[in-house]
């Protein structure tokens, strides 16, 4: 069986790591990955490579940076081209990029089969270009690995049958698992003078954050309102974004302006933090699995089990949410209790999946 396991973004590679590393263990299954080059600085991207130990993409499209149109369309028409001549029997999508929409809806029109890794995730907020991405890749998927039952039953609720829905686990706490000790051995907390649990790691990317200006300007202003350290490793878009509405300067003074780091160094960071503030949907997870509180900067989000777990607080861009949830979270640290019944928690998602890949039904 030649699978085609096509990524494009660096969450995306640390999704598929473990699916790439097992599949070694499954001689009936020939497995390539196709890189679309979705994220334009390839070579963070390669880094996240190295620093997993996968093996370099057959293709890489090399798309780069754009419109959301615009790189989707880019990228369906190289993996129309890519799909011709690997000739897969399987397309393996993970996640919800513009990558994961473009290698599935292309696998679809080419009649070849698509199973999503991640399926079944719903912030139920069709302004995120990331659920219209999820929502049409689940529905020209024929194999849905679903993270928890929750997303399973999102599925169902939207008519999809039953027996193309596989309750897998989550990926991405294989990768957590895997290297918590490359994780500890990372001294990020040294190398910038913090003190452990004592200070809060700040992501912030979305496009419903950063490209509306007067709620960027709400959040931005919230977060250099709170006493607390703040550690920002600061997407290139974001920071861009700051510096044309005359922010980044009062960042750079007040918050530890860094450059995005590597895996293993941005999850010490995390797992030793007091709190996370973020709109990343794998950080909440991350977040989550490290035992560290989590403030989400959204009125949504696709992971309700951290929420149901007391471990993540939704506060969107309301300055008062954010600095009583963020006061909360370091003053009350890491709920237990919820912890370890979560789904959140199943193991072995990779094993699953690529068993299942085997299965008969295509």
């Amino acid at each position: 069986m030649r699978v085609a396991l096509v990524i494009g973004t660096r969450p995306q590679i640390i999704k598929s790591a473990p699916i790439i590393h097992n599949a070694n263990k499954f001689p009936d299954i020939e497995l390539f990955v196709v890189h679309t080059g979705q994220h334009y600085d390839y070579e963070m991207s390669k880094q996240f490579f190295n620093e997993l130990s996968l093996p370099d993409p057959v293709v890489n499209l090399g798309v780069g940076s754009g419109s959301h149109n615009w790189q989707t369309a880019q990228m369906m028409m190289g993996l129309d081209k890519a799909y011709a001549e690997l000739k897969p029997d399987i397309v393996l999508v993970p996640g919800d990029t513009n990558s994961t929409l473009a290698g599935a809806l292309t696998a679809a029109k080419m009649r070849i089969p698509v199973a999503h890794v991640e399926a079944g995730a719903r912030s139920f907020d069709m302004r995120m270009p990331e659920e219209v991405n999820r929502r049409l890749t689940d529905h020209c998927s024929a194999r849905l690995f679903a993270v928890t039952e929750g997303c399973a039953a999102n599925l169902r609720r939207e008519g999809i049958r039953e027996d193309r829905i596989v309750l897998s686990g989550d990926t991405m706490y294989e990768s957590v698992q895997r290297h918590r000790r490359d994780i500890d051995k990372e001294d990020v907390v040294g190398e910038f003078g913090l003190a452990a649990k004592n200070y809060g790691v700040l992501t912030l990317h979305r496009a419903e954050n950063t490209d509306e200006e007067e709620r960027f300007r709400r959040i931005i202003g919230s977060l250099l309102e709170l006493d607390l350290d703040i550690v920002f490793p600061c997407h290139p878009r974001t920071k861009n974004r700051l510096n044309e509405i005359g922010l980044l300067g009062k960042v750079q003074q007040r918050f530890r302006l860094i450059q995005p780091v590597s895996y293993f160094r941005m999850l010490s960071l995390v797992k030793n933090a007091a709190v996370v503030l973020t709109d990343s949907g794998g950080l909440q997870k991350e977040a989550f699995w490290l035992r560290t509180p989590c403030v989400t900067l959204r009125d949504s989000t696709e992971w309700l089990e951290t929420v149901e777990a007391g471990t993540n607080q939704l506060v969107g861009s309301d300055p008062e949410k954010i600095a009583r949830a963020v006061g909360e979270a370091s003053a009350q640290g890491f709920p237990v209790t919820p912890f370890e019944d979560s789904e959140l928690l199943i193991p072995d998602a990779s094993v699953r999946i690529l068993s299942n890949l085997l299965s008969n039904g295509w």
